[in-house]
């Protein structure tokens, strides 16, 4: 049995070791240069065409059209990285009824030409912003692994509490009742909670900077988020999944490159009690494109660790894909296929997707309200 050799201790002026991890020293630092994240083309979200297809269809019994998420293509120096063929999507519930049993996406919710444009308009943003924010990490953590990691899970989680609160002051006002969507969120929120403790104990928060650097981006990152979820619920869940899929492709270089040195080191105890604990609800609730309890991480050593993290990734990236219809979203816990979409009691036409359509729907009277008048 291999004997894992202590991380030299990091000496910095102006480091304060009041939040370090103490267990940081039992993990080794990995070899300086031995992987680079930046590329020609750091990111590339190709979800112009997921918005764009009218061809998408949906079977309302089984909520499929919340299932059937294709995951987008990452390309790095003609390598290519796709997350559906390193997790390849679940038939859950059921997807082999064909033909008659399936309906085609209503034309209305096809988008048009001036609504394309915005679509275009707002993912060019999205993929300009974290392009600018990959190049910073690029200089800033070439070589310290542990500490990007944690920057990113520091920075990953924060667009879910701001969903959440934005969705709260919308049933504050009455403008929203499915409760799936805060459900999930939070769900999510939870795995990039355990990543980051992870990444804690790994070391990757011994440097103040670094703390200091991710807590005041998490910052001005939230208010931005309720901002724009605020006027485009799409544009804040494509730019989410943006940083997911950045998060993806980061841990895949490095489990290919790392991964032998990884196989020879323990998993950290958060991540054993997160991955093969008793109560895994949570874990199940935010793979929406799994049904509950057919994923159980085997977790040996700290390879496994961060493969189950680049997984946990893929199925943000997946999930942040479904938010982008409105109304797509369903909690894996909900979904029998003994139920229709009318089972949950929710009208979809009484949602809103921002906040000018929310203020808007609140002072037009509903076809409800002018029937029984």
């Amino acid at each position: 049995m291999t004997t894992p050799l202590p991380r030299p201790a990091l000496v910095v002026s102006m480091a304060s070791s009041s939040s370090s991890s103490s267990s940081s020293s039992y993990y080794p630092k990995l070899r300086r240069n031995s992987i680079i994240f930046s590329s020609p083309n750091p990111l590339n979200c190709n979800t112009v065409l997921f918005c764009l297809s009218p061809s998408l269809s949906f079977n309302r019994s089984l909520f499929s059209k919340s299932l059937r998420i294709r995951a987008t293509v990452l390309q790095d120096n003609e390598e290519k990285v796709v997350v559906e063929e390193t997790f390849p999507p679940k038939s859950y519930p059921d997807e082999k009824r064909k033909g008659s049993d399936r309906e085609k996406l209503p034309e209305s919710s096809t988008p048009g030409g001036f609504e394309r444009l915005i679509i275009k308009f707002e993912q060019s943003i999205n993929i300009f912003l974290t392009g600018s924010v990959i190049k910073v990490l690029d200089t800033l953590y070439d070589d310290r692994h542990y500490a990007r990691f944690f920057v990113l899970e520091t920075i990953a989680r924060v667009p879910y509490f701001a969903f959440m609160s934005v969705l709260h002051m919308y049933e504050s006002f009455g403008w929203w009742r499915r409760a799936d969507y805060i459900k999930v969120h939070f769900a999510e929120s939870w795995n990039e909670m355990h990543h980051l403790l992870i990444m804690e104990e790994l070391g990757g928060n011994s440097w103040w900077f670094d703390r200091f650097l991710s807590q005041h981006i998490a910052i001005f990152y939230y208010f931005m988020t309720v901002f724009m979820y605020a006027i485009s619920p799409r544009m804040a869940y494509h730019f989410s999944e943006c940083v997911e899929m950045h998060a993806f492709e980061t841990y895949d270089k490095f489990i290919k490159a790392q991964g032998d040195e990884l196989k020879k080191f323990p998993a950290p105890d958060v991540a054993v009690q997160y991955y093969t604990g008793d109560d895994l609800y949570l874990f199940d609730e935010f793979q929406t494109s799994r049904a509950p309890s057919t994923r159980r991480p085997k977790i040996e050593n700290l390879y496994d660790v961060f493969v189950n993290i680049r997984e946990d990734e893929a199925e943000h990236c997946k999930t942040m894909k479904a938010c982008q219809t409105h109304g797509n979203l369903r909690s894996p816990h909900s979904i029998t296929p003994d139920k229709d979409d009318d089972d949950f009691g929710c009208d979809l036409s009484q949602d809103c997707e921002g906040f000018v359509d929310c203020l808007k729907k609140s002072v037009t009277p509903s076809t409800g309200t002018k029937n029984s008048t």
